[in-house]
């Protein structure tokens, strides 16, 4: 067996960061950036108003004094002329200010008779103009690469008139499950069957990681059939595989993988859940073969699969990252293996992250990630620890 950092370093060995791809704006949301993003105009692109009103000079504004109303400037149609002493334009919000104008007066704070307004609201200062590029300017960088792009990046980019981006390709991650027994959501089970789990909370986990999963369906128990979804499977960037990796009778998944030609890299991981973890490669797919056991699966995927799929991404850094909380529990030594509970983690009055471990941590069970939004880590043969002392977490979501 080998550790989890060394089977980490092993997937992600000589892992590139996938080629770059142009999309539209409406698809940016959760992309990572393969070049720099730049402002083409500035944002406003000329000094606005921001109220309903006049435009004037801020000079005039003398308590009763009358201006003459000289045009308008409504959004989109800018008054093409100068204010001059005495006089103002009409402006609405939106609307460009005019030349010599460096003040608008709100529509409130005046009366307004045919052609002519009066000041009747004390003007202490210019104001209510948004100045050219209060937001970015012309050449301002709006986004580097390698940042992952969110529900906000979109309109800002349309804003500075960039149509298209340059980002990763996303890394197609195919993902098959194994098993005899395993029936689909709703059919009615059959002596010793089991619902088939597993595959929805790893697609999704695959997605926020900055993936695009492609769940291929489950695999019978025969070489056969399961050496065909590698094939099925083979222009992934990842493939994997759920279930089948132990040694028992049925379990076919390797021999399948080793029988169409996949190169096996390491077999097993000394890790708690999830020992029988494994890894190879199949063509420019990389495999990673995930137990069944549903903690198993998915605290390995967040620990294995996690890394890879960022890296292919192009995340500026891969997960996991690691930081440190108090125990509301006691937890007791460990063993041989570096263990990973599930826990329920939330900040404290004191701003210290107090974690509690879910009661049972058995490999079968589901429902502890219901709550569970982190990982306690436990190093080889860590000593107990009591409540109020500290252990690393990392988070599952």
């Amino acid at each position: 067996m080998i550790s989890v950092d060394e089977a980490i370093a092993i997937i992600l060995d000589g892992a590139q960061t996938l080629n770059a791809e142009s999309v539209s704006l409406g698809d940016v949301s959760g992309r990572f950036l393969a070049a720099d993003v730049v402002a083409r105009i500035s944002q406003p692109p000329f000094a606005a108003s921001a109220m309903d009103g006049y435009a004037v000079r801020f000079c005039d504004m003398a308590l009763g004094a009358e201006l003459l109303v000289v045009g308008e400037a409504p959004a989109g149609a800018p008054f093409r002329g100068t204010v001059a002493q005495g006089e103002t334009v009409r402006i609405l919000t939106g609307g460009a200010v005019p030349a010599g104008a460096d003040h608008v007066v709100m529509q409130e704070d005046v009366t307004r008779e045919g052609k002519r307004i009066t000041i009747n609201t004390p003007q202490e200062k210019p104001r209510h103009i948004r100045q050219a590029g209060i937001d970015f300017h012309q050449g301002d960088i709006l986004a580097t690469k390698v940042t992952r792009l969110h529900n906000f990046h979109g309109s800002i980019f349309a804003a500075a008139n960039v149509s298209s981006l340059s980002v990763t390709r996303r890394p197609r991650v195919a993902i098959f499950s194994n098993g005899d027994e395993l029936v689909e959501p709703g059919a009615t089970l059959g002596p010793g069957e089991i619902v088939n789990s597993n595959h929805f909370a790893l697609s999704a986990m695959v997605k926020s990681w900055g993936g695009v999963p492609d769940y291929l369906g489950c695999a019978a128990d025969s070489e056969e059939v399961i050496a065909d979804f590698f094939v099925r499977a083979g222009d992934a960037d990842i493939i994997i595989p759920i279930g089948g990796a132990s040694v028992g009778d049925y379990d076919f998944v390797k021999s399948a993988f080793q029988g169409v030609g996949g190169e096996t890299r390491f077999e097993k991981i000394a890790v708690r859940p999830g020992k029988p973890t494994w890894f190879g490669k199949f063509g420019n797919a990389r495999i990673v073969g995930l137990p069944g056991n549903p903690a198993s699966a998915l605290v390995t995927a967040a620990l294995f699969v996690q890394p890879l799929v960022r890296r292919l991404a192009g995340a500026q850094s891969e997960a996991p990252h690691f930081s440190t909380a108090v125990l509301t529990q006691d937890v007791p030594a460990n063993g041989g293996r570096e263990t990973y509970l599930r826990g329920a983690a939330e900040p404290g009055d004191d701003g210290a992250m107090y974690v509690t471990p879910a009661p049972n941590q058995d490999s079968s069970l589901l429902a502890p990630f219901a709550s569970a939004n982190v990982l306690i880590r436990r190093a080889v043969n860590a000593s107990a620890v009591a409540i109020g002392g500290d252990v690393e977490i990392v988070r599952l979501r």
